[in-house]
């Protein structure tokens, strides 16, 4: 089969396309045919970082390969010896073997059954791909640890990205008042997936305009440890703030509660013993449409390397999807 390996770490030309074996299936496993791909910003990231490949690929030292990539949809073609929630020829999606070697970026991958669920027939297989660690990372965030719940003001950083786009949708749908930040170039993007205001991060600073906010998703992907002070000043006493990215230092954590009652949670997707419940939700909810995955680019296989050069700048507006 034709798979996309890492030749070394480094630069997105190191991502070239070869033929492999085809994955043999453990019991609780099923073959899919992969028919979508979604390229996030961890992919880039361990692909040029190699303790962060270590860690998240979980490298062992004797791979043949090393194929990135988490996040599929496709069709199952062979079912393991015990595996009852499948059927050949049923239509999958699903984030598997985060952290480990999912081993995605091929046309063939082999998953176990509880980390994938089936796909609404009127959701595409790119829709459904982007709507998986994306979708989860904002869904565990708000939902899971946010405790997010009708009438509440959440701010979404990077409200135009993949994990924000699901975060605005998602707090919607529970009934929150939503104020998406992100660059001013994606206003009506953002406000068309239902942000109740809007906030330029580039010319204006979100923790002067508000300061009343019950939850701040703050996931900005930025070298800057301070955001998640910027984000605790727009927080009433007894909010939450959710970091996705930045690790916040024990005297941080504990000042929030000791002067402001405020609850900082670091945000982490995985383990989640809820994982299959909200993947199901998430596809109800996308088969209603009440939820919508935007797609920015579609490329080939082949070109793989290009997902990973636009996706590595986090700028992206909604998902970056690859087909085999």
């Amino acid at each position: 089969m034709k798979a996309i390996i890492l030749k070394e770490v480094g630069e997105p030309q190191n991502l070239v396309l070869a033929d492999v074996p085809l994955p043999t299936i453990a019991a609780n496993e099923v073959l899919v045919q992969v028919k979508a791909i979604s390229v996030n910003p961890v992919d880039a990231y361990v692909r040029r970082n190699k303790a962060y490949l270590d860690a998240v690929y979980q490298t062992q030292g004797n791979e043949e390969h090393i194929i990135l990539g988490w996040d599929v949809s496709g069709i199952v073609t062979e079912l393991g010896a015990s595996v009852t929630k499948f059927k050949i020829g049923d239509q999958v999606f699903g984030n598997f073997k985060f952290i480990g070697q999912a081993n995605a970026y091929a046309e063939f991958i082999a998953a176990p059954e509880n980390e994938l669920v089936l796909k609404p027939d009127n959701v595409t297989f790119e829709a459904a791909a982007g709507a998986t660690m994306a979708a989860m990372t904002a869904w565990v965030s708000l939902v899971n640890h946010g405790k997010i719940k009708k009438g509440d003001k959440v701010i979404i950083h990077g409200a135009s990205g993949g994990v924000g786009h699901y975060g605005v949708q998602f707090a919607k749908h529970f009934g929150a008042y939503v104020v998406g930040v992100a660059s001013g170039d994606n206003r009506d993007f953002v406000l068309g997936i239902g942000a109740n205001e809007f906030i330029d991060y580039k010319s204006q600073r979100f923790e002067e305009l508000v300061t009343d906010a019950d939850i701040v998703h703050d996931s900005v992907w930025s070298d800057d440890d301070k955001h998640i002070e910027r984000s605790l000043k727009a927080l009433k006493p007894g909010g939450t703030l959710l970091s996705l990215i930045v690790y916040p230092e024990t005297e941080f954590v504990e000042r929030a509660l000791s002067e402001k009652n405020v609850k900082v949670l670091r945000v982490n997707v995985t383990p989640n013993p809820t994982y299959e419940h909200d993947m199901e939700y998430v596809a109800r909810l996308l088969s209603s449409g009440e939820v919508k995955t935007h797609i920015s680019h579609v490329f080939p296989l082949e070109e793989m390397y290009k997902a990973h050069t636009i996706v590595q700048t986090k700028n992206t507006v909604g998902k970056i999807i690859v087909v085999p």
